[in-house]
């Protein structure tokens, strides 16, 4: 079983790379195929290019090989900061090149773009690891949590993943070791809920 593990935040010491190295420590000890990316790291580029827009044909082979991972993916987890109730742009541009039609969605034939097209990807489960400096009270009562709408409705059910879960940890600014080391056994008790090893839940 293929899962796709993507991560999106410039700092390697951030509590972010903290919850990646130990989603992938999981997924390893449950016996799962792992594509991670680092998209940082990778120096994944963002920018859409001008051709790609029109027809999703692209030269990139990083993109390409992105797409190819994505559609087999049975599996995939994003973890990324909420920077102004958004992921950080190299993971939008992420979103941009690889979720495509013909890759994660297509219309009907003949549609020009304004139906609701059907999903293509197949992963049973899509899991995302927000961090965010913003109390709860304030992120529903100010701003309406824009990350879930995006995450649920605009990508995953556009892309038919109708399974998906989305935990947040705050506020990491402020929070203490033992906060942290919590949090990241809560990491892993979510992969290892989605994500079972062979004998069963653990």
């Amino acid at each position: 079983m293929e899962i796709s593990v993507i991560l999106a935040h410039p700092f390697p010491k951030s509590f972010n790379h903290a919850i990646y190295q130990e989603v992938l420590e999981t997924l390893k000890n449950n016996g799962y195929n792992i594509n991670a990316h680092n998209l940082y790291e990778e120096e994944f580029k963002p920018l859409l290019e001008g051709s790609e827009l029109a027809n999703g044909e692209t030269s990139d082979p990083l993109v390409l090989d992105h797409r190819q991972e994505i559609k087999k993916a049975q599996g995939i987890i994003i973890i990324h900061p909420n920077w102004w109730g958004q992921p950080p742009a190299i993971l939008k541009g992420w979103m941009d090149r690889v979720l495509r039609s013909g890759v994660a969605y297509e219309f009907e034939e003949g549609d020009d773009g304004s139906g609701v097209p059907a999903g293509l990807l197949k992963a049973e489960i899509a899991v995302v690891f927000n961090t965010s400096n913003t109390p709860a009270e304030r992120e529903m009562r100010v701003f309406g949590d824009p990350l879930e709408r995006i995450w649920r409705d605009c990508v995953f059910d556009f892309c038919g993943i109708k399974n998906y879960y989305r935990k947040i940890f705050r506020v990491v600014a402020s929070s203490t070791f033992d906060e942290r080391e919590q949090w990241l056994k809560e990491v892993k008790e979510t992969i290892n809920y989605y994500f079972p090893g062979k004998n069963g839940r653990n």
